[in-house]
This record gives structure tokens, C-alpha cells and sequence, in this order.
């Protein structure tokens, strides 16, 4: 018997106009034949090291660093404000893509304007995509570039009690899982973990999953597409790891302090405050933002609408905070 889902919750006015723009280039599912145009294509076209520098707001650096045992070298992209004094925050990124479209240098624009406000070190790593190289590839290359950052905080200009791990999308996934993985591994004590509309569980079947089938961006055609391309047909069954979907983890205690935001009309809505949730329960600290209307990665897509203002602006609020405490 099928369940029947209401109607999704409405767009933000500002947001839905923006959409019938973007859909025509960014439609709400994405299929395993598309990945690979959609990495040819232009849609996340690399940001120059021009731009990364600002104008002279930035200097750019590039390393290569030990991958996880065995595995290739990473490569960590980092950004360092232009004559910062030594131990600064570090914000450690790892970018979305839905585990199979990005790199090192996608979305960290985002970072650069929080880095702007509340001065920080940003390191932005590498790590090798599904579904050639499915999990643990993703999230281990990412423990690794942080094991590596947290060994040369002083040389980056970090102060290692203030580093923080940020992601968006599937970035927020990782973010997550690398988060468990330190606790778990008595890795770097991170300061906090900022998760933007994470891509966290597997079995892609909340009510909001459903409801947003067909709308959107990223919907429940795409999610399974990422899903599947990073834990092939063990997605949605009995085995899947913690570290790859960290809503499947059954403790969510010792974890640094936590931002979650998601938006009110996405397929991410339900599996991200039911995380926030689970860690209050589990006696930790989160701070949750469900931003109405709005649709998979709403600030990013149309950063000029009121409620991404709003957004973006709480991101920086808590930085502030949890760094200057």
C-alpha cells in the first residue's frame, strides 16, 4: 500500500523565480549518463587562482599531501588572507557535487566571504570522486587532507583549537562523516562542523524526499544517482557505513558543536533536522536553520534573495561566535 505525501511546501517567492531561470539548465534530476557531460559542461566551471585572490584579499597556495594509506597523493587547495598574523581559525572544506561532480575549488567562494568577515585560514581538499572510486575513497581522502591540516596548523597560520570542518550537499555528508571518523579515531579535536543542507542518508525516503520528487534541484531521481554511485547496490540496506551516510550512525555524542541549515522545500529537509535533533538528544549542541522556501542550495543559485541574505548571514553569526569564544 502506498503511502500518500501532501503537497511540498511553496517556494520562496524571490527563490521560485530565480528557479524558472536555473531549470532550464539545472534540471531537478540528475541520471548516471549525465554525470559525465555535466563534468565536461560549463555549469561548475573552475574558479581561476585571479579570482580566488581577490584582488590581492587572498593569497593561493597548492599542496600535495598523503592520501590514506596506500592511495594517492590529495591535493589541498589554501586560501590565506593577505597579511594575517599566525593563528588564525582554520576552515577546513570539502565541497559538494552530489559525490560524483566538483573539486577543490567548487563553492569555496562561499568560505572566502565568511574568511572576509571572520578572518580564517581555508583549506579546500581534493578528494577522488564516485562512482569510479566509491566509498571509503571520498570520506578517507578527506580525513586524511584534515589529519594532515591539523599536523600543520602552525605552518598554515592555524590555531589548531579553532579548527573548523564545513561542507555543503554531499561536502556536508563528508563534513559529517569526517567529524565521526575524528571522534571515533581520536583524530583533530574540531572546534565546530558547519553542515549545509548535508546529504546524509542513503535510504532516500523521508517525506520530504517524496514530497520533492520532480522539483527543485537535486531531487529524489539525483540523490539516488549519488547514492547509488557511491555505495552501489548496498545503497538503502542493512550494511551501509556511518561514515558514508552518517545519518545511519547510532551515537551522535562527542561531536564538536554543530550549524545545520537546510531548506523548507528540498529533499534534504527531513534527514538534516532529524541529525539536529538526534544530537540534542544525544546531549550535544546544534543550531538548526530551516530556511522557508527555500530549494537545494537556494543561496548559492540565487544569492540575491532576501532569504539567502538571511542565510548566508547566520552562517557568519555563528563563525563569529564559536570562534571568538
Amino acid at each position: 500500500m502506498t503511502t500518500l505525501v501532501p503537497p511540498p511546501p511553496p517556494f520562496d517567492a524571490e527563490l521560485a523565480a530565480a528557479l524558472d531561470v536555473i531549470g532550464g539548465q539545472m534540471p531537478p534530476a540528475l541520471t548516471t549518463d549525465m554525470i559525465q557531460p555535466m563534468r565536461d559542461g560549463s555549469m561548475l566551471a573552475d574558479l581561476t587562482d585571479e579570482d580566488l585572490a581577490r584582488d590581492g584579499a587572498f593569497t593561493v597556495a597548492r599542496r600535495l599531501v598523503p592520501g590514506p594509506a596506500g592511495d594517492p597523493d590529495i591535493e589541498l587547495l589554501i586560501l590565506t588572507p593577505s597579511g594575517a598574523e599566525t593563528g588564525l581559525p582554520g576552515i577546513y572544506h570539502t565541497h559538494g557535487g552530489g559525490m560524483v561532480l566538483g573539486n577543490n575549488r567548487t563553492g569555496v567562494d562561499a568560505l572566502q566571504d565568511w574568511a572576509l568577515e571572520v578572518p580564517a585560514v581555508i583549506v579546500s581538499v581534493e578528494y577522488r570522486l564516485a562512482p569510479e572510486h566509491p566509498h571509503p575513497a571520498p570520506v578517507e581522502d578527506c580525513y586524511a587532507g584534515l589529519l594532515w591540516t591539523a599536523e600543520h596548523a602552525a605552518e598554515l597560520g592555524i590555531d589548531p583549537q579553532r579548527l573548523v570542518i564545513a561542507g555543503a550537499s554531499a561536502g556536508g555528508g563528508l563534513a559529517a562523516g569526517v567529524a565521526l571518523l575524528a571522534r571515533d579515531r581520536g583524530g583533530p579535536e574540531l572546534a565546530g562542523q558547519m553542515l549545509l543542507c548535508p546529504m546524509i542518508d542513503d535510504r532516500n525516503d523521508t517525506p520530504s524526499a517524496v514530497q520533492m520528487a520532480g522539483r527543485g534541484v537535486w531531487d529524489r531521481t539525483a540523490n539516488d544517482t549519488g547514492w547509488t554511485a557511491l555505495l552501489g547496490a548496498g545503497r538503502g540496506g542493512p550494511d551501509v557505513s556511518p561514515y558514508a551516510a552518517p545519518a545511519r550512525a547510532s551515537d551522535l555524542s562527542g561531536l564538536p558543536p554543530a550549524f545545520i541549515d537546510v531548506g523548507s522545500a528540498e529533499t534534504f529537509r527531513d534527514e538534516d533536522v532529524a541529525y539536529a535533533s538526534r544530537i540534542w538528544q544525544a546531549g550535544g549542541r546544534a543550531e538548526l536553520h530551516v530556511w522557508p522556501g527555500g530549494f537545494h542550495g537556494f543561496d548559492m543559485l540565487a544569492p540575491q534573495a532576501a532569504v539567502s541574505q538571511d542565510a548566508r548571514a547566520a552562517r557568519v553569526r555563528w563563525l563569529r561566535r564559536l570562534l571568538s569564544a
